[in-house]
């Protein structure tokens, strides 16, 4: 049975900051993933659908609120993102985030673009951040599969999360890293890094830009 959790009243269809949404959930293994994931909302203060239909999310630097839109390549690839946050058991603070984000890189995207463009970066962060504990993630999913290439439909929802997460690999006993592993992680991180830094100047522009598109959102 899972446990329950009621989302607050103000809950928008906007995506919070991953600086705020800092609770970590137990899923029982024994419930469907649609039950797990409807618990995944609650407790992170998302709408019942998760608010993928949202026309804006919001990146937060600190304090500072980005709002950018929401494409549909996002939302194709942050309705499995979310599979995978119950599933890994990764929180959805910013060092969750930068966990997942190296999980997924080394699980594979498969053809989500927008998966790989933002996992680069939140690895690229997590090494800033906590580097350890980015790469004791990656580590898992050199030894895990993600649900990248999957069918996400209602037979996906109604399996079990405990056998989901023996499925791909997520309760399999941690190794010592190989020298491939350590290498990719390299390649990897500096292809994030040097990406981010790159886009540099377009996340200041964004950031000045904030309030302007925050009047567009509302609208």
């Amino acid at each position: 049975m899972v446990d329950s959790v009621s989302p607050p009243a103000s809950a928008r269809p906007i995506a919070k900051s991953a600086m705020k949404r800092i609770r970590r959930v137990h899923y029982d293994p024994e419930s469907d993933l649609g039950a797990a994931r409807r618990l995944y909302f609650a407790a992170n203060g998302f709408p019942p659908e998760g608010g993928y239909e949202a026309k804006w999310v919001d990146f937060e630097l600190g304090p500072i609120p980005m709002p950018f839109p929401n494409t549909d390549a996002r939302r194709r690839a942050v309705k499995v993102h979310d599979l995978h946050h119950v599933l890994t058991g990764y929180a959805t603070d910013i060092y969750g985030e930068a966990e997942i984000s190296a999980w997924e890189l080394a699980a594979g995207c498969g053809d989500m673009l927008a998966a790989w463009l933002l996992n680069f970066g939140g690895m690229a962060i997590g090494m800033l951040i906590a580097p350890r504990r980015t790469f004791r993630a990656w580590l898992r999913g050199r030894q895990s599969r993600s649900l990248y290439r999957a069918n996400v439909d209602e037979a996906l929802f109604a399996r079990r999360v405990g056998e989901l997460r023996r499925e791909l690999g997520l309760e399999e006993t941690s190794r010592s890293p190989s020298i491939t592993d350590v290498l990719l992680f390299f390649f990897y991180w500096q292809i994030g890094a040097w990406g981010s830094l790159a886009l540099t100047p377009v996340a200041i522009v964004v950031a000045a830009c904030a309030p302007i598109a925050g009047l567009f959102r509302k609208r």
